[in-house]
């Protein structure tokens, strides 16, 4: 039986899909810093995220996110998938409310693109979808408050109680 009562637990990650808006993305670098999370921004992204951009939208918290950047969608599955862990998109075409939702303490929580969330591939392959219902007619959350709140809910489940 190996010990592994030093072994550092998996963290819950936010993963940033093509983003295209540096200041949402600085507002969940500052979430993740926060709330210890881990980040992945899956590129390419909608502007420049250069160390000196991400400081600029993520102020001084950069320092203390772990941030992984993804050169495109194949690598980050690639990745996800030989660290087994599971994929849970946020989607406003998913059925299933995210506080209905089972979370694990090592899920990854994906976001899509601002403008244009996920494509359909990524859409069919991640291991669940959830979304945040919302009031008829209303087409989407900003994508930073809608990490915030599903994040806040996974944590509630899996480490804050």
């Amino acid at each position: 039986m190996n010990d592994t009562s030093n072994a550092i637990p998996p963290r819950l990650r936010i993963a940033l899909y093509q983003p295209d808006i540096p200041g949402n993305t600085g507002t969940i670098l500052r979430l993740a810093a926060c709330l210890g999370l881990s980040v992945d921004i899956i590129e390419p992204a909608g502007f420049d995220i250069s160390d000196r951009n991400l400081k600029r939208s993520g102020m001084d918290y950069l320092a203390s996110v772990a941030l992984t950047r993804h050169v495109n969608w194949q690598r980050f599955d690639e990745w996800r998938r030989e660290d087994g862990r599971r994929l849970v998109l946020a989607s406003t075409k998913a059925a299933l409310p995210y506080t209905r939702f089972e979370f694990r303490a090592d899920d990854i929580l994906l976001f899509g693109r601002e403008s244009a969330g996920v494509p359909d591939h990524v859409h069919e392959t991640a291991d669940a979808r959830i979304l945040i219902p919302m009031m008829a007619g209303q087409r989407s959350i900003n994508v930073a408050m809608s990490a915030a709140m599903i994040a806040g809910e996974a944590l509630k489940q899996t480490c804050w109680n």
